[in-house]
């Protein structure tokens, strides 16, 4: 297996994977609708999850560890000169960051949402687990899992869009696609940035999903093209 077709396996594996169990989240724990709602709300929903809820999000992550090979790969097939290894670089950040945001959901929330339902504990450790959760909410899913995750996928997908125009193997208007769609996301990471930091920009909530689904749709055609 030469690393075009390597490249182009991840490509596509990737995002299948990420819209799957996406889509699996969605219909366990309505995702993402949920995490705009009180954490009360979200912990006690978490907790009758029980741990196949947990599993779910443990196979959510694995779609930022995914990103990681095709990141690398990609850059590799397109001959990692030129913008190509700052592009892999940012590509990387992008599927590190979208793993610690998730993780958050493996290892603290079900502790969180464990101690918010305890009966045994006092009304004041079980508000400290829902300002817990509220504060790494805000900072690990917001903040590192949203924003960057946003961030750096944007830069990723303007960067390695702009390493394909005028070049081989993939079709110089993959490239343009890469741009328009990475340069969507860069905007839509401002969603809860400086002015919008309290409620959010509706705008940028309604976009960033389509965006994500071209995004799938662009990974999934360049590894489509990288193989055939």
């Amino acid at each position: 297996m030469n690393v075009e077709v390597a490249a182009g396996a991840f490509l596509i594996v990737a995002p299948l994977w990420f819209n799957a169990t996406f889509a699996l989240l969605g219909k366990r724990f309505d995702y993402p609708d949920i995490l705009r709602r009180p954490a009360t709300e979200i912990l006690d929903r978490f907790r009758a999850g029980g741990s196949s809820l947990i599993l779910l999000w443990w196979m959510f992550m694995l779609s930022g560890l995914l990103l990681l090979p095709a990141v690398v790969l990609l850059g590799q097939a397109l001959g990692f000169t030129g913008i190509v290894p700052l592009a892999v670089t940012i590509g990387v950040l992008a599927g590190l960051v979208q793993m610690l945001g998730l993780l958050r959901w493996v290892y603290l929330v079900p502790s969180l949402a464990r101690n918010h339902a305890d009966p045994a504990l006092g009304g004041g450790q079980r508000e400290a687990a829902v300002a817990v959760f509220d504060a790494m909410h805000r900072y690990l899913g917001i903040g590192v899992g949203e924003h960057l995750g946003y961030l750096f996928t944007g830069l990723w997908s303007v960067l390695t869009g702009a390493a394909i125009v005028g070049t081989e193997p993939i079709p110089a208007w993959m490239g343009w696609t890469g741009i328009v769609v990475g340069a969507g996301l860069i905007v839509g990471s401002a969603e809860f940035l400086g002015p919008n930091e309290e409620d959010g920009w509706d705008l940028a909530g309604t976009v960033i999903p389509l965006l994500y689904i071209a995004w799938s749709l662009w990974l999934l055609t360049m590894g489509i093209a990288l193989i055939i």
